[in-house]
């Protein structure tokens, strides 16, 4: 039998984290700054009533914010006429939506230059536009459609646009972070400039790939932005029973690292936030965790019922939509009702015209599957 712990051990007392060098400009935020969210309070806030809502502590530039919506709203009409293929069995294997989320990829693609590397997980439809990915290649790979972004062969996980600096979706929970770590060290080997940012579940936070990843950026001093979307539910799982502490952006204390934590209910904050570790990344070199508390509407993927949580809850988040927040926003700023509209037309004739696209295109061939199967002497 193992030796029970002993009453020292037992009777200790859970140490203070030590400020961390580095991240003063967040966690000493002024005499102005809200009080810090405790963990119990920091998911289940009240809704917010969108029909008072204000534009942020930022300047808006009115046609930014605009573009921002009609990138927000075109991943959500894309993911809504997915899973409308995919329950017509036009779309196998697995789907992943990013309805409810979008203003994180939204924003954080905003904050990056056109060169920059992105690296996702299997819910990465929504990075891919918002990396620059046409609604019409990402469907046709949905479709598996030889005009897909991976002529079809990648398939809703793994979505890879080079050009746009989009490197990838991954299926392996916690897999990619690695990865991505190695593309900011050749970018800091090249001194090319460039930043990587490195999107994960809170479910990837336990991974041992994820500790190895963060230990050798801040060793390294990499280019390297760490983005938690953290959507409460690791798969179907709550928040509560998978990590001891449920602060994520607590873990970067381990490696020296900065960090950030924030709600991602306001577009332009996200752009904002997730900014200033990508130009500490770019200038400095130095990585950065930021835990981003989001929520998808949707089940994990399109075979998850979602009994893990009530409608009560859902509705309760829905009224916190990013999405309708940049929409009440937009009005403010002097958008009439008639723009908006056609603004909306505007992007469902895309997203219609994708679909078409997608459903017109044809299957990859023969001459395609045997050089993309095999290589060398075994190829044909």
């Amino acid at each position: 039998m193992l030796p029970g712990p002993s009453r020292s051990v037992m009777a200790a007392k859970p140490q203070k984290p030590q400020a961390n060098p580095g991240t003063e400009h967040r966690e000493k935020r002024g005499p102005d700054a809200p009080p810090p969210i405790k963990d119990s309070q920091f998911a289940r806030q009240a809704p917010a009533n969108l029909d008072r809502v204000s534009l942020p502590d930022v300047k808006v530039d009115v046609e930014e914010l605009t573009r921002l919506y009609r990138q927000m709203q075109l991943i959500r009409r894309v993911e809504e006429e997915a899973a409308r293929a995919y329950a017509q069995g036009k779309i196998g294997g697995f789907l992943h939506l990013y309805i409810g989320q979008e203003s994180v990829g939204v924003g954080a693609a905003a904050a990056l230059r056109p060169g920059d590397y992105v690296v996702g997980t299997y819910r990465d439809h929504g990075l891919a536009i918002a990396k620059g990915m046409s609604a019409r290649a990402v469907m046709a790979e949905l479709f598996g459609k030889v005009t897909g972004c991976s002529k079809g062969l990648g398939g809703s996980m793994h979505l890879f646009d080079a050009p746009n600096g989009m490197l990838g979706g991954y299926g392996i929970v916690g897999g990619h972070i690695p990865l991505a770590v190695g593309c900011a060290f050749a970018s800091k080997y090249r001194g090319d400039g460039r930043v990587t940012l490195c999107f994960f579940g809170e479910g990837s936070v336990t991974i041992g790939s994820f500790h190895e990843a963060l230990s050798l950026a801040a060793l390294w001093r990499l280019p390297i932005v760490f983005v938690c979307e953290n959507n409460e539910y690791a798969m179907g799982t709550p928040l509560a029973r998978t990590l001891s502490v449920e602060d994520v952006s607590q873990k970067a204390l381990a490696y020296g690292m900065p960090r950030d934590r924030f709600f991602a209910r306001d577009v332009l904050e996200v752009k904002q936030r997730l900014g200033e570790a990508i130009e500490r990344a770019r200038e400095t070199s130095e990585p950065t965790l930021v835990e981003v508390r989001t929520y998808r509407f949707r089940g994990h993927s399109m075979s998850d019922p979602g009994k893990y949580r009530t409608s009560d809850e859902i509705e309760a988040q829905k009224k916190l939509d990013p999405m309708l927040r940049a929409r009440a926003q937009l009005e403010l700023l002097g958008k009439t009702a008639e723009q908006l509209s056609a603004l909306d037309a505007e992007i469902e004739e895309e997203v219609q015209d994708a679909v078409r696209f997608a459903a017109e295109s044809e299957e990859p061939g023969p001459e395609l599957l045997e050089p993309m199967t095999y290589v060398g002497p075994f190829a044909r």
